[in-house]
């Protein structure tokens, strides 16, 4: 429920415009334009001709409540310049399915009907999803169009893998609604205040080996840097997110390194971290690890067993001793008593400028939670949030990321 709320606020007052196109896939537009609407979002849709052959313009009428558009002289139409009206509205508009006759008309600026019209009127983004067989697709001209359009600036979605219509396996099967409704959301949901930077997540839990069977780790889901994840690539961010094992699907548009061990994750952040503009690490890393790992599963015995543990490599303090002036760090502290005096202890030995604490005890807090209630300490003060979804204290912690990074630059 909270997921489908923040949907809602990201979308609202934003305008969609859709443009279908004569493919087996335009029936799947209707999914899409009605996880718009539900998200509410504004959406009109404009069809070509050929596209009334796969499906009824009433069902896009049914779902969005607007007049859906095939005809550019239609005098019923609720604008008196139908292409540029829209194309003056939308946030985004996208081509989907975007078949090989509309990317050659894109291509080579033909403007013959209303989507083509209202695609060259566009001043803001498009977005192209092609559909088609297989060899129409690798079809050089067609792919040379699609280069032409790149270089225009158009945003190309790579078509899907799979079993097509005419009965050919390979590319030209367009996303699914869900994929195309997640790059309108990366496209328009949020202001872009984080373009251009790298941003580097660390999330989840650690397993240390003991044998082939056992591990020893804890209870994090991933889910507060997951979160931090999202936020920041819909705010602009080239996202590197290097994730313990944990049960969330990936986040789109983000470069994920998985990783098990504490070894792992040191190693990927070690390797990434010069070329970040800003490293959070919400991970939860083992501190200690079996000192040995058998090659076998260890067998049951009578009376007590103790296995000897030895000490994890610190990746906040070498990230706090390899750090660039201008980077900004941010770490986790996860407490359970003296949250505050723990946590500036922390700040200071790893060198760090801003330290996210919480309380496990609290109601609402710690791990496994859709919420969560942070305190933001930095050397010069401490901000204490209430509870909120994650997704809203992933937000507050990017602001105050950026409040450090304009003070350093």
């Amino acid at each position: 429920m909270e997921q489908e709320t923040k949907k809602k606020k990201m979308l609202q007052g934003k305008t969609v415009v859709l443009g279908v196109t004569g493919s087996i896939a335009a029936y799947k537009i209707a999914n899409l334009a009605s996880m718009l609407v539900k998200a509410h979002c504004n959406v009109h849709v404009i069809m070509t001709e050929n596209a009334t052959n796969f499906i009824n313009p009433i069902a896009f009428e049914t779902l969005t409540g607007h007049k859906c558009i095939v005809d550019t002289f239609d005098r019923n139409f609720e604008f008196h310049v139908g292409h540029v009206s829209l194309a003056q509205q939308a946030d985004v508009l996208m081509v989907a399915p975007a078949s090989a006759n509309i990317i050659g008309k894109m291509a080579h600026g033909i403007a013959d009907d209303m989507l083509s019209t209202t695609i060259m009127a566009c001043s803001g983004k498009v977005l192209v999803s092609p559909a088609m067989n297989v060899h129409m697709y690798e079809n050089p001209i067609l792919q040379e169009n699609l280069q032409i359009l790149k270089k225009h600036g158009y945003g190309i979605i790579e078509p899907a893998v799979g079993y097509l219509a005419c009965g050919d396996t390979g590319a030209g099967k367009m996303p699914e609604p869900e994929v195309l409704f997640q790059y309108i959301l990366k496209e328009i949901a949020c202001e872009k205040d984080l373009q251009g930077l790298k941003v580097l997540v660390t999330a989840g839990p650690t397993r240390e080996a003991i044998d082939p069977v056992r591990y020893i780790t804890n209870h994090s889901t991933g889910k507060m840097g997951y979160a931090l994840a999202k936020r920041a690539m819909l705010r602009g961010a080239d996202v590197t997110l290097v994730s313990g094992p944990v049960s969330i699907a990936p986040v789109p548009f983000v470069k994920t390194i998985p990783v098990v061990s504490a070894q792992d994750m040191f190693e990927a952040v070690r390797d990434n971290l010069k070329e970040q503009d800003v490293l959070i690490k919400s991970a939860a890393v083992a501190d200690y690890r079996p000192a040995s790992v058998s090659d076998e599963k260890m067998k049951k015995k009578d009376g007590d067993m103790s296995i000897a543990l030895e000490r994890t490599t610190d990746i906040l303090q070498y990230v706090g001793e390899h750090r660039t002036d201008e980077q900004v760090i941010c770490g986790f502290s996860m407490e359970t008593q003296n949250m505050l005096e723990n946590s500036r202890k922390k700040l200071k030995k790893k060198n760090l400028d801003l330290i996210i604490a919480n309380n496990l005890k609290e109601k609402g807090a710690g791990f496994g939670t859709d919420t969560n209630r942070v305190t933001m300490i930095s050397e010069k003060e401490e901000i204490q949030l209430g509870l909120l979804s994650k997704d809203m204290v992933a937000d507050e912690i990017l602001n105050y990321i950026m409040k450090i990074r304009r003070e350093k630059i």
